[in-house]
């Protein structure tokens, strides 16, 4: 197991990583990748407080639609309602504080598995056997408790925190950068849960930078990558990104033939944005796939894993078959990252490892060490 140095806590050698410019940053200190206390203080600092993504909204389609996700140990539902608005509420019963629904799947009410407790799909209470002798219940009083939750561009965003500003306020450089592609009318094509022996933030960083796509992704994407082409520029508070220009011949990677709108770069341009805290996402002209990650102690990672087509490539009659063939691509991809960071992750818990310079191609990582340093106290 790595040792940490004693004198300084996690958030304080983070501090004094960033606090040094990016021309001389080095990578995050091993003691905030596997340290367990710098994890409680990310589930209570950032995870808690900010925005999460649950997935796409029209993977929601009608009333009585739902999913289910954890926040920082919070169970939340997220569904549609009888007036086909999504809710987020408490997946606690209010009785016996069993769980409610599992998974995703659609229901007509949300009935505990304990003792049928009945729940409407706007959270009120609509039934509880063998109440009507308590003098002090009133079933008028009881409704499972609403948590924010809003539609950002098609996704669907999650906060325990009454005070957050909206995403739309938070992320509007990001629709100032890829508003023409309308990321909003993109349709979701498949959505699964991985489960990685790695730390959220190794995944995190892995996607945010290019750099290792050469050697890691050799046997799939590696080759049609140019390290010198590669360009990282500086990101905001909320988000950092960069991009990737492809050929103008891949089927689904670039514009639709028929796209008349889209011009020059704006055809072939891949964009990598990575939402803080953990939503990573890869938009093309054609397609998009995402992760959306939430930590399982320090050395593991729940991901949300899914994508899908633009608007214009959902009803092409060659579409499906192209995409099937992008998919298993994707899962190859997603392979290779999972071999990559669980690496990363054995060689974090080694005493002989420690932090090494980063290339300019990795900014997007100093500037996350940044954001998350910005969260959590020293």
């Amino acid at each position: 197991m790595t040792a940490h140095d004693p004198s300084l806590s996690p958030a304080a050698e983070l501090k004094a990583n960033v606090a040094l410019p990016f021309g001389q940053a080095r990578a995050m200190p091993k003691s905030v990748y596997t340290s367990q206390a710098f994890v409680a203080q990310e589930l209570e600092h950032i995870f808690s407080k900010e925005w999460l993504c649950a997935g796409r909204a029209d993977a929601l389609k009608g009333p009585g639609d739902y999913l289910t996700m954890e926040i920082a140990g919070e169970p939340v539902i997220i569904l549609r309602d009888r007036d086909n608005r999504l809710r987020a509420m408490s997946n606690i019963c209010r009785h016996r504080m069993s769980t409610l629904l599992e998974g995703r799947g659609h229901v007509r009410a949300i009935v505990c598995p304990y003792h049928a407790w009945t729940y409407n799909l706007d959270g009120s209470l609509r039934g509880a056997p063998a109440m009507h002798m308590n003098e002090g219940f009133c079933k008028e009083d009881v409704k499972l408790p609403s948590i924010r939750c809003t539609v950002w561009l098609g996704w669907i965003m999650v906060t325990l925190n009454p005070d957050a500003p909206d995403p739309a306020e938070q992320l509007k450089e990001v629709e100032n950068l890829v508003g023409y592609l309308d990321m909003a009318n993109y349709a979701e094509t498949f959505r699964e849960e991985h489960h990685w022996n790695t730390n959220w933030k190794v995944l995190a960083e892995n996607f945010m930078e290019s750099y290792h796509l050469p050697v890691c992704h050799s046997g799939t994407i590696g080759g049609f990558v140019s390290l010198e082409k590669m360009t990282c520029p500086e990101g905001y508070d909320a988000f950092n990104y960069h991009w990737i220009l492809k050929k103008d011949d891949a089927p689904l990677t670039v514009a639709h033939p028929e796209n008349t709108v889209l011009k020059g770069e704006e055809r072939v341009k891949t964009w990598l944005l990575a939402i803080y805290p953990a939503l990573m996402i890869t938009l093309t002209p054609g397609y998009f796939w995402y992760l959306s990650l939430h930590p399982d102690g320090p050395g593991k990672v729940k991901i949300l894993y899914g994508g899908g087509l633009h608007a214009d490539y959902v009803n092409d009659p060659d579409a499906q078959a192209h995409f099937a063939a992008l998919k298993a691509l994707l899962d190859a991809v997603n392979d290779e990252d999972r071999g990559c960071t669980e690496k990363v992750y054995k060689g974090l818990l080694g005493r002989l490892s420690e932090p090494g310079a980063l290339s300019h191609l990795e900014r997007p990582n100093y500037e996350f060490a940044t954001y998350i340093s910005s969260k959590i106290a020293g």
